[in-house]
C-alpha cells in the first residue's frame, strides 16, 4: 500500500466534527460503520469520554482505534495516581503522537480529535494523523469522508465568540449535512461539550430539541 493508498483508507466511512468555542469545544460524530458499500454497524460509537475534561473522536479502523483509546484511558489513570489531576488535552495529544510516531512500519489506520479543557479551563483542540503529527487548532476540525461537506457549513457559521450551546446545534447540522451527500456517514449522531464543568454529552432528546 503506497502513502496515497494508506491516507485514503484512514478517511473514509464517517464524519467527525470539532468546534473550539468560547466557554469550551464541542465533538460531533455519526454513528454508522462501513465495510466498502457494506454497513457494518448503526450504533458505532466514535467519541469516546478520557476524564470529565478529555474526549476523543475516531475515525478509520476501529480495533486500532479502539486500542489506542484504552492505552489513553489507562495512562490517564496513572498519571491520576501519580500526580492527582488529570491529562491536559496537549499532554495526551504529545502521548498519542509519540504512540503514533514510534509505529509508523505498522501504522494505526486512525484519524483523530482530541478536545478538552486544561487546568486553567481554557479549550483545547487536536487534530492528529496516523504517522502521530497533530495539529492545534484555532477553530474547528473535522475528518472522516464526509468531512468537506460538514466543514463547508461550519466554515459559514463559526464565530470566534460562539459558545458551546451554539456550537452544538452547528456541530449537528454539520453532520446532518454529511450525511445527505456521504453514504460511508449516517445512521444518527452523538454530540459531546466539554467544559471547565466537565464532560456532557447530549442526549438524544437533548438534540432534537435543539435549534434546527
Amino acid at each position: 500500500m503506497d502513502s496515497k493508498e494508506f491516507y485514503e483508507s484512514v478517511k473514509k466511512g464517517t464524519t467527525t466534527l470539532g468546534i473550539l468555542c468560547s466557554d469550551g469545544v464541542v465533538i460531533g460524530s455519526d454513528m454508522r460503520a462501513s465495510m466498502d458499500t457494506f454497513i457494518a454497524s448503526t450504533e458505532a460509537i466514535k467519541i469516546y469520554k478520557i476524564s470529565d475534561n478529555l474526549g476523543i473522536t475516531i475515525a478509520g479502523g476501529v480495533g486500532d482505534a479502539e486500542y489506542l483509546v484504552k492505552l489513553l484511558k489507562v495512562q490517564n489513570e496513572m498519571y491520576m495516581m501519580d500526580e492527582g489531576k488529570t491529562l491536559s488535552p496537549t499532554a495526551a495529544t504529545s502521548l498519542l503522537s509519540i504512540i503514533l510516531q514510534e509505529n509508523k512500519m505498522f501504522p494505526y489506520l486512525v484519524q483523530l480529535i482530541l478536545a478538552g479543557v486544561n487546568g486553567k479551563g481554557v479549550p483545547e483542540l487536536y487534530n492528529i494523523d496516523p504517522l502521530g503529527g497533530y495539529t492545534k487548532e484555532s477553530k474547528f476540525t473535522a475528518t472522516g469522508s464526509g468531512s468537506l461537506t460538514a466543514l463547508g457549513y461550519i466554515e459559514g457559521v463559526y464565530t470566534p465568540d460562539m459558545a458551546t450551546a451554539d456550537a452544538a446545534k452547528h456541530v449537528l447540522k454539520g453532520l446532518k449535512i454529511a450525511m445527505r451527500r456521504d453514504s460511508a456517514t449516517g445512521d444518527g449522531t452523538r454530540v459531546v461539550a466539554i467544559t471547565k464543568k466537565g464532560y456532557k454529552e447530549y442526549s438524544k432528546e437533548e438534540l432534537e430539541k435543539l435549534p434546527k
